[in-house]
């Protein structure tokens, strides 16, 4: 190896972890020409050799070459032969040291799958690393100095290491400019604040006082939303790294079977006229299709009415699985809800390979239309069925000499099933044990566990569909109401979503658990395994859940009121999951079940100072140390019932305590790399899951019975948390407050797609559940002012604005009605418009400007998009913010419990027009707020436009000013004006009694407050020199 007489030789080795440490030991040796002579002077080092292992770049010329002579290793010997130089008899500077010379033949050298040279393999085998004046090198055993890593050659020998996924932050040329523009909007905001404190408005402090308070509470409001913003993230998986982890066949893994843990998917309705069956089946038929193990897939429905219709739809789709199922898989269909797929714009064919994809979509969309005739048959089948089984029991009754039936004690009409048996759960004329809330606990498998070998099809099975080399297997699905009785209170979504966790846990017991609404699908049919990369991840065993958005199906084009909510979902959303994680939203999460079992993550940090801008880590359990054990080893057992503190806090189930420590250890992500902490060992879930018998069903029957929960932690600590209509934002805050993380998880292709609320009643009492929700949040020891040091400081200023923003209702109505108030009065909010006034307008809304469009950038969204939500958040701030705050104050004082109505779900069969649910107009008390506003402010235009007219003195700019204000207010009440006009823009009658009693009433309040003076009065209070 040739080297420059000046040039010297450093010596490292590489640690197992992949880190080079510096050997000192060779410093001041300088290796010049005379190494290469043989004359047995004091720099003579005959046995001394360096030999380059071949490398793409350093490939032998042709011809012989000095080193043919030493001797070789072969790649794959155990027994690494050391080859040491000592320094000859006549040395006398003590330089005496040891190198390992190996070298490997170029076959070796070579990956098999796609022949290119195999780095990793040559770095390991040669001890060296890639480049000239580095050596590196085992110890003399063989070995690692860390031999508790566990790596051995064989990690290095196939392929390299891949995470799961990746980090992308938003470059910084966007972020930069963006953090620094809020930096001087805050101080320019703090500026304008002084400024408008010292320089009181003398003729008008009433008007001066109002305004002020205003404006101080919205820049506290705005910090508060702008603060969790300043460091958005991106993230992308690896699905291909997923499959070659864990689907592979392998060392551990001969047969290449799945090693992904089990999933068990949710479902919630509870009324089945207000979410129809049709959007339900549909929504079902998405998830038996995902593209995931079908042996490690479980579905639960829980139906909280306990409705016969929803049963018998559920049944009906199950039918329908079996052949759309496995039509889905063999032709790749894209989406999986029928529904979706049949009405989606676009060529079918493209993409399409199979000549019979043509034949086998027009049977399919044949059988499809016949499924949906028989779900939308059903009330009518089933009233019809149970009609003549009532008179057919009648009858019996009274030819067995039974009492006929008086007019004072009627039969009673029973809702019966297929079988000839009466349902169990509510009837439509309800009767003692079956109405809504009483009703005994309903749980039936309507799909059975599937087989834990494939079952492909074969040719002939099916009259029309060819399934030949398609797996048909279906998962398994459960239908789940759990019982009612009188005197219970049964927490609303939040325990159905408990006695679901409870049961899953006893017949499947999946690790991790993702929920649906009724009406949100599948779109993306490898989202889940998206999501599964960030749970199986180098880390993954910190997250809690993996919050995907939510998109909706049904918009207007125009999206006239922020249905979509882009904002929140790509922006507000996006940068919390570069804090510690996205809240979590009510729908499309995929939970890990250990951390809804109330348990602290495994490793978590405390935040501390005034900012939280020092961390440690935070102090382990008591219950996690074992005598004897290392700490390696420990992370590798699972839990035991001890450290469970069972059955205090999760009943008296045996067989669900029993499933706890099983559930977390499949849970863990694999421990293929020395890094991964907590980890499982590989092929540990290839073993096939246990069939159902008797004894199991019957347990998962009893842990849905109403007592169940009596004197344990469930909704307390344990599982979806109860006390507040927003069950879903308190539940992920109780997880973010025990130190776990959340991941935001935005797949290219939308991962779910659901139904929103296009009607303004309905959206509007759909923004008052949760802005009531999270007044309940502010008034609940669940307030981010109590959370534990272990929440950072910027999340907890998320949350801490989840619990006040519906308070700035307040003074949003007080600051739409100052423009108002400034035309009424003639004055205005300052004493004059003078240029520093202007100057601070200017720069606050240049900056307002500027940062919106920075969002915008790193975010994604349309500026029309969040031109819409600035107009509904002026809207909802106005009507339901205001009465959820009214009603959570009357919760407080009076005790008056909270109701909400279920939001509907349309099931879109108007096919003339699909946005017909936009134009109705359904009169609610939440219109009065926001159409006082409207009627005031154009009152009061009117009004300040005659003073300054027939003024002697016209104050031009004090009503400039005030309609300027008056304007900005109406702009954003635009969509609310044209929800009120209907389809063909005619505005009901109440809205111009509403706009004539309002005028009448306040033009007599204003006469009386503010008589007009006389015209001698006028003309002597002030001279008009000429």
């Amino acid at each position: 190896m040739a080297t420059s007489p000046s040039g010297k030789i450093k010596f490292a080795r590489r640690t197992s972890s992949g880190r080079i440490v510096s050997l000192p030991r060779d410093e001041g040796i300088d290796f010049v020409p005379e190494l290469n002579s043989t004359s047995g002077g004091p720099s003579d080092y005959i046995n001394y050799t360096v030999q380059m292992p071949p490398t793409p770049d350093n490939q032998p010329q042709p011809g012989p070459s000095p080193s043919d002579n030493i001797p070789r290793t072969q790649y794959g010997s155990h027994n690494t032969r050391v080859i040491s130089n000592r320094r000859g008899e006549g040395e006398t500077d003590g330089m005496g040291r040891s190198m390992s010379v190996m070298k490997s033949s170029n076959m070796s050298l070579i990956r098999s799958q796609t022949g290119d040279f195999d780095h990793n393999r040559w770095l390991f085998e040669t001890t060296g690393t890639y480049g000239i004046g580095n050596a590196f090198w085992q110890p003399p055993d063989g070995g690692y100095d860390d031999e508790d890593e566990g790596v051995t050659r064989f990690d290095f020998m196939d392929k390299p290491w891949k995470p799961l996924t990746r980090k992308i932050k938003v470059p910084a040329g966007v972020m930069s400019p963006y953090r620094l523009l809020v930096v001087i909007r805050l101080v320019v905001l703090f500026f304008f604040l002084g400024w408008r404190v010292t320089n009181p408005n003398e003729d008008a402090m009433w008007l001066w006082g109002m305004s002020i308070v205003c404006e101080i509470w919205f820049a506290f409001s705005w910090l508060l939303d702008q603060l969790p913003k300043l460091n958005p993230i991106n993230r992308a998986a690896d699905l291909a790294a997923l499959c070659e982890k864990f689907e592979t066949p392998g060392p551990y893994n001969p047969q290449g079977r799945s090693d992904l843990p089990g999933l068990d998917v949710f479902i919630s309705t509870a009324d089945p006229e207000k979410e129809p069956p049709l959007v339900t089946a549909n929504t079902l038929l998405s998830i038996l299709a995902t593209e995931y193990p079908v042996e490690k897939l479980s579905i639960y429905i829980s139906d909280d009415g306990a409705a016969m219709l929803t049963y018998e739809a559920m049944a009906e789709a199950s039918a329908f699985a079996e052949v759309w199922v496995p039509f889905c898989r063999k032709h790749s269909i894209e989406p999986r809800n029928p529904d979706s797929y049949f009405n989606q714009k676009g060529d079918p064919t493209k993409n399409k390979k199979r000549p019979d994809f043509v034949k086998d979509r027009r049977w399919i969309k044949r059988e499809y239309d016949e499924f949906k005739v028989r779900v939308n048959a059903l009330p009518d089948t089933i009233r019809r069925r149970s009609d003549g089984l009532n008179k057919k029991e009648a009858r019996e009754r009274h030819n067995a000499g039974g009492e006929t039936p008086s007019n004072s004690n009627p039969p009673v009409k029973a809702i019966w099933m297929a079988d000839w048996t009466h349902w169990p759960g509510t009837w439509a004329n309800p009767a003692p044990d079956h109405s809504k809330g009483d009703h005994a606990g309903i749980l039936q498998v309507l799909i059975k566990t599937p087989s834990f070998e494939p079952v492909e099809g074969m040719s002939g099975d099916h009259p029309y569909l060819d399934l030949t080399g398609v797996d048909i297997r279906l998962p398994m699905f459960v239908y789940v109401s759990r019982e009612k009785r009188k005197g219970y209170d049964h927490n609303k979504k939040a325990g159905a979503m408990n006695a679901l966790v409870r049961t899953s846990a006893i017949l499947s017991n999946g690790p991790f658990i993702i929920n649906f609404d009724c009406d949100h699908y599948i779109y993306n049919s490898y989202a889940i395994r998206e999501g599964m990369c960030y749970m199986m991840d180098r880390g993954g065993d910190r997250v809690c859940y993996v919050q995907f958005p939510q998109r909706f199906e049904g918009i207007d084009p125009s999206d006239r009121y922020a249905n979509h909510n882009t904002v929140f979902f790509d922006g507000n959303m996006r940068a919390l999951d570069g804090l510690q994680g996205p809240m979590y939203v009510g729908t499309g999460c995929l939970f890990r079940r250990y951390a809804l079992y109330g348990f602290n993550p495994p490793r978590a940090h405390e935040y501390y100072g005034l900012y939280g801008q020092n961390k440690k880590p935070a102090s382990s359990s008591p219950d996690n140390v074992k005598v004897g054990v290392s700490k390696k080893d420990m992370e590798m057992l699972p839990l035991n019932e001890a450290e469970l503190d069972a059955p205090k806090r999760f009943g008296s189930s045996k067989k669900f305590i029993d499933s706890i420590a099983v559930a977390e250890f499949q849970g863990r992500p694999l421990a293929d790399h020395p890094s991964v902490k907590n980890g499982r060992p590989p092929g540990a879930l290839l073993m096939p899951r246990q069939p159902l018998d008797a004894t199991t069903v019957a347990e998962a029957v009893s842990v849905i019975s109403c007592w169940y929960e009596d004197k344990t932690e469930w909704g307390d600590r344990v599982g979806w948390i109860y006390g507040s209509v927003t069950e879903d934002v308190v539940t992920g805050y109780r997880m973010h407050n025990r130190g776990w993380r959340s991941v935001y998880c935005v797949t290219k292709r939308d991962a779910f797609r659901g139904t929103a609320p296009i009607n303004l009643t309905d959206r509007l009492h759909q923004v008052l559940r949760w802005a009531t929700g999270s007044v309940e949040i502010f008034y609940s020891k669940n307030n981010a002012f109590l959370a534990t040091s272990r929440l950072k400081f910027l999340q907890r200023i998320s949350y801490l604005n989840v619990g006040i923003y519906p308070f700035t209702s307040i003074f949003l109505v007080v600051y739409c009605l100052l423009p108002a108030l400034s035309l009424f009065s003639g004055f205005f909010i300052v004493q004059s418009l003078n240029i520093t006034f202007l100057c601070y307008l200017l720069l606050i809304t240049v900056t307002l400007m500027l940062l919106s469009l920075l969002e915008v950038k790193w975010s994604g969204i349309a500026l029309e998009e969040w031109w819409r939500n600035e107009q509904f958040w002026v809207i909802g701030g106005t009507s339901a913010h205001l009465a959820a705050v009214i009603q959570g104050l009357l919760k407080v004082v009076a005790g008056i419990e909270i109701s909400f109505t279920l939001t509907s779900k349309s099931a879109a069969e108007d096919e003339d027009d699909v946005f017909a649910d936009l134009y109705e107009i359904k009169w609610t008390s939440l219109f009065i707020p926001p159409l006082t506003i409207i009627t005031v402010n154009i009152v009061a235009i009117v009004v300040g436009f005659s003073r300054t007219v027939y003024s002697e003195i016209p104050q031009w700019s004090k009503f400039l000013g005030g309609v300027f204000f008056s304007f900005w207010v109406l702009a954003h009440m635009y969509p609310f004006c044209k929800g009120l006009m209907g389809r063909r823009g005619r505005v009901p009658t109440i809205v111009f009694v509403w706009v004539g009693l309002l005028a009448i009433v306040i033009s007599l309040l204003w006469i009386t407050i503010s008589p007009p003076s006389s015209s001698a009065d006028s003309s002597s209070s002030g001279n008009v020199d000429i």
